[in-house]
């Protein structure tokens, strides 16, 4: 099935490209200077040599397990041109016609068929208080957001944020390594990890939800919107990085970046706010929020104050 297979094609958010960077020091020293390795205490004054001219800072790729570059980066351009031809163009008219909260409530409602895993997966990693949280916002997005399609839970007075959660993120949480990274064709980027926790959160979604959710129409008209509201609002992340110095490694690094963050917050860590692999969203908007300030702060904005 073409279109399942298309939904991990876009992934997540509309920041820039934020690839986790530590700093380098270039130096440039005199001619004929003392280039013996010395320890890093010792100060460059006592050592005989020159203070440096300039210093440069610049940018460093954190190392990725990427062992299949070859292989993936060949994924990766088929998988671009199959974008630009195919998948691109149809966002954008799905963008044009659609109005925004027409998206946003389809995604709501796509996001609220989720939460019984999200549920699961809470209690599979011990955190009964999100699971419970999970519960209440399925609750009361189901009936008064009425199906989903409105978020009303994250709104004041109930202020339960949406975190995504899934069975490879329990993995993660409990130090499962992410294993190879894979660019697979027409799929998207991924690991070993996520591959196989996606399998397990596949084959439990329909059976968690059932009734009409198990039909094989439903599954893949859901995963259309699904890649067609995830492109959407990835178009300005995935501009970058074709705009960016190496676009493969821009687009590894968005991916695994993002992985890595919502893995961190779960574990209670902080984390750079990059889009979220599975639909989009800015990784910090799943940090809780607290309801009095939140709803004081509310009040203030309506009051215009």
């Amino acid at each position: 099935m073409i279109v399942p297979l298309l939904a991990v094609l876009t992934v997540p958010g509309s920041p820039a490209v934020q690839a986790s960077t530590a700093p380098v020091a270039v130096v440039s020293t005199p001619p004929n200077a003392d280039l013996t390795v010395r320890p890093a205490d010792v100060p460059i004054a006592e050592a005989g040599v020159e203070e440096p001219e300039e210093t440069v800072v610049v940018g460093r790729r954190p190392k990725r397990n990427d062992p299949l570059r070859a292989a993936n980066a060949v994924s990766f351009e088929l998988t671009q041109k199959v974008d630009d031809v195919v998948i691109a163009p149809v966002a954008h008219a799905y963008e044009r016609a659609t109005p925004r909260p027409v998206r946003t409530g389809i995604r709501n409602f796509l996001r609220n068929l989720r939460e019984p895993i999200a549920f699961a997966n809470f209690l599979l990693q011990l955190k009964v208080g999100k699971a419970a949280e999970t519960v209440g916002r399925f609750a009361i997005n189901s009936t008064i957001g009425v199906l989903g399609v409105v978020d009303v839970a994250k709104r004041c007075p109930f202020n339960l944020p949406y975190r995504p959660n899934g069975f490879s993120d329990t993995l993660g949480v409990y130090g499962v390594k992410e294993g190879p990274y894979l660019f697979l064709p027409l799929i998207g980027p991924t690991t070993v990890r996520d591959i196989a926790g996606g399998a397990v959160d596949g084959i439990a979604s329909p059976l968690a939800i059932g009734g009409p959710f198990r039909n094989r129409g439903y599954i893949v008209a859901s995963n259309a919107f699904r890649v067609l509201n995830q492109r959407v609002e990835m178009d300005g992340a995935l501009q970058a990085v074709r705009e960016s110095a190496d676009p493969y490694a821009a687009r590894r690094d968005l991916y695994l970046q993002g992985r890595a963050d919502r893995i961190a917050r779960l574990n209670g860590k902080e984390a750079v706010n990059t889009p979220d692999p599975e639909d989009g969203a800015i990784v910090g908007e799943a940090a809780p929020v607290d309801a009095a300030s939140s709803c004081g702060r509310r009040e203030q904005v309506q009051q215009g104050e």
